[in-house]
């Protein structure tokens, strides 16, 4: 399973801080930083293409609103569901698209996911405290109801503790053995560590408490949750084996939703989204806008083509 680690941006960010002695207020020395360079190499192995369903499992209780965050945010990724969007606002399926070129190169269809079934689990079948493994068990019961190739996403409500869960990662995506399926699990952080899974909507648990930014759909939990939801689908789509596109070792990938932390808009630094769009009406801080009026926050993910962390605005 690879684990979204980098995510815990904060942490990550203000180590680097303390060990080069920035003053996060400098853009100028910050720049100065030198990231190493990066090397995602094809191994080869399969990717997750063409037309994929993808199920939800919602364990816990989810608002209807807040799985509508998450089930929009689904829906915009395929470009066909977008019509109608201003067109020189950037969109949820542009960004895609950058993912999209991944499996473009390696001689694959484009991928779209297409939402499939949403099923709720609000009795908490398996407890309040899950470990890893009963994860791959939620996602095995999710996945059941798809034919063939598909994806789950596993999403967790607030009062449900995860193993690893704020000490290591916010989220993870595997496999299920012997089945060419894959899944996504992402946690609900708003009460058990948003300074360290939804910033730049929380203050950071460590470092300058600078104010926090407003979250799009005014939900920190969720809106935290759709930023490591769009990194591990990346991450999913273009290593959902341990063989596709990665840096590093095999059981520690660096994989294209990890590999531009903390990088939102231009400009972006440790501690700094980077510039973004601003809802003028609630003051909320964006990057992409989807379906049904929704406004979305996604992160960087690194463009093979032009060999740089891309953003959209």
């Amino acid at each position: 399973m690879a684990s979204l680690n980098l995510i815990k941006l904060p942490f990550y960010f203000l180590l680097l801080l303390s060990s080069l002695d920035l003053c996060v207020g400098s853009r100028k020395l910050a720049s100065l930083v030198q990231p190493p360079p990066i090397l995602l190499t094809y191994h080869k192995g399969d990717l997750l293409e063409g037309d994929l369903p993808l199920s939800i499992l919602w364990y816990g209780k989810f608002t209807t609103a807040q799985k509508s965050i998450v089930s929009d945010f689904i829906l915009s990724l395929s470009s066909q569901q977008q019509k109608g969007l201003t067109p020189t606002s950037p969109t949820v399926s542009q960004w895609w698209k950058t993912v999209g070129k991944y499996t473009q190169m390696a001689g694959k269809k484009q991928t779209h996911l297409l939402l499939s079934t949403q099923t709720s689990d609000e009795d908490y079948s398996l407890g309040k405290s899950l470990k890893r493994s009963q994860i791959s068990e939620l996602a095995a019961k999710a996945s059941s109801k798809l034919s063939g190739v598909g994806v789950t996403l596993v999403l967790t409500d607030k009062d449900v503790a995860v193993e690893g869960f704020c000490m290591s990662s916010c989220g993870f995506h595997g496999s299920e053995t012997g089945k060419k399926s894959a899944f996504v699990w992402v946690g609900n952080s708003e009460t058990q560590c948003p300074g360290q899974c939804a910033w730049p909507f929380h203050q950071p648990i460590y470092g300058p408490q600078t104010p926090p930014l407003v979250g799009p759909n005014n939900d920190v939990g969720l809106d935290g949750m759709v930023i490591n939801i769009a990194g591990l689908l990346a991450g999913t789509v273009t290593n959902p084996f341990g063989d596709g596109y990665f840096q590093g070792p095999k059981d520690a990938p660096i994989e294209i939703g990890s590999v531009c932390p903390g990088v939102y808009g231009k400009g972006a630094y440790p501690g700094y989204a980077g510039e973004l769009l601003v809802d003028k009406s609630t003051g909320a801080s964006y990057n992409a806008q989807g379906v049904n009026g929704k406004k979305y926050l996604v992160p960087a993910v690194f463009d093979l083509s032009t060999g740089s962390c891309s953003t959209l605005v």
